[in-house]
């Protein structure tokens, strides 16, 4: 297997890294103390192709492979997972879903926008009484001559303030469960649409994350994308590629733990000596490191399989879980290094903790991950 990379996906990293330094680094602790959604940073990386990564140049696209994907996101989630989940959730699930899905109209009049960064893409399938088991969705859609009527509550919506567009998953059919359901390209400027609570978050928090209530929302027949019945595989398609992004900025956030830790270890003396020069510390960075290595490198086998238009959903799956619980564990690691200091908020090892956290949660719980993987195991 060749792990080399190619000179564009070098250069994407290498693009990314140079610009989370500039435009991230000094500002993404006072985006997570303000719970400030970095609008000036995201502006940023239309110009540079970052919004629109897998969306053919044709609408606008940079027409990156998975790989320059996950690369690009890992880098951001280094300095500020909040801004990667934003990018990550906009080209995986905001815009990609039309590209695979969409029709010949529907393409041409949202993609170009949304690759371009000139507007923000969000999905919104969570509700307040169904997580875990989508087929179970509440929020209906209701034929109605040339438009469907939208009825329903989302949450946990990441960009649901900011976006411009949101792929909502509803039923057309409650009787039909996960085969009645339909997905909808919907504006934010259709009447009937409200943003409701804005959640004040553990970590991620400069990611905007709302409730959506859909009260008698006109939805153009034109914009059902796929199929009516389609939406749920839509939904778990998109969510097979989103969670290798989310896998991403899960080693990216690992990554941040374990450098300040390493910069710790060298700078803090204790008994006469840099407390990195202690087994017990030396061994919890030997661990740090193997583990993010493993996580990268599931991620990139599954980003590969994608690019290779091989099934990637257990893959994925794989790299979301082990990437997401190594980022929790090597945060945790890194606050026990810092000892008293890790647990202040001027210390980065605090910020990573809680931003951990969440990852483990978002785009399908550890719990899920199991049972798709073991599924696919038992299956075999």
């Amino acid at each position: 297997m060749d792990f080399s990379f190619t000179r564009a996906q070098v250069l994407a990293r290498d693009m990314a890294r140079s610009f989370a330094q500039a435009e991230l680094a000094p500002y993404a602790q006072q985006w997570d103390e303000q719970a400030r959604f970095p609008a000036e940073a995201i502006a940023k990386m239309g110009p540079l192709g970052f919004m629109g990564m897998c969306i053919p140049r044709e609408y606008g696209g940079s027409a990156l492979d998975g790989v320059s994907y996950v690369l690009v996101i890992e880098e951001l989630a280094s300095v500020c997972a909040s801004t990667a989940i934003i990018v990550s959730v906009h080209n995986s699930v905001g815009a990609y879903p039309i590209y695979l899905m969409g029709s010949d109209e529907q393409k041409t009049k949202y993609l170009p926008d949304l690759a371009t960064g000139r507007k923000l893409g969000a999905f919104a399938l969570t509700e307040p009484n169904v997580g875990s088991d989508p087929a179970s969705i509440e929020t209906s859609a209701r034929s109605d001559g040339g438009f469907f009527i939208l009825n329903g509550t989302k949450t946990f919506i990441t960009s649901a303030g900011t976006s411009d567009t949101v792929i909502v998953m509803a039923s057309t059919d409650r009787a039909q469960r996960g085969r009645g359901i339909s997905a909808f390209i919907v504006e934010k400027s259709f009447p009937g649409i409200t943003v409701g609570t804005h959640e004040n978050k553990l970590g991620i928090r400069a990611s905007d994350t709302c409730e959506l209530i859909f009260e008698n929302c006109r939805v153009p027949r034109a914009n059902l994308l796929g199929p009516e019945g389609a939406g749920l595989r839509a939904a778990l398609n998109a969510l097979g590629f989103g969670r290798v992004g989310v896998a991403a900025q899960a080693i990216g956030v690992a990554r941040c733990a374990m450098e300040a830790a390493v910069h710790y270890s060298r700078e803090r003396n204790q008994f006469g000596k840099p407390i990195g020069s202690f087994q017990a510390i030396q061994w919890m960075i030997a661990d740090m490191a193997t583990e993010i290595e493993a996580a990268r490198l599931l991620t990139l086998r599954a980003a590969k399989l994608k690019d290779e238009g091989r099934p990637f959903a257990t893959e994925g799956s794989m790299a979301k879980l082990f990437a997401s619980e190594t980022a929790m564990r090597t945060a945790t690691k890194a606050v026990q290094i810092h000892g008293g200091y890790g647990c202040m908020k001027d210390y980065v090892v605090e910020r990573c903790f809680r931003d951990a956290k969440v990852i483990e949660i978002y785009e399908g719980t550890s719990e899920i991950q199991r049972l798709i993987i073991s599924g696919s195991v038992i299956k075999k």
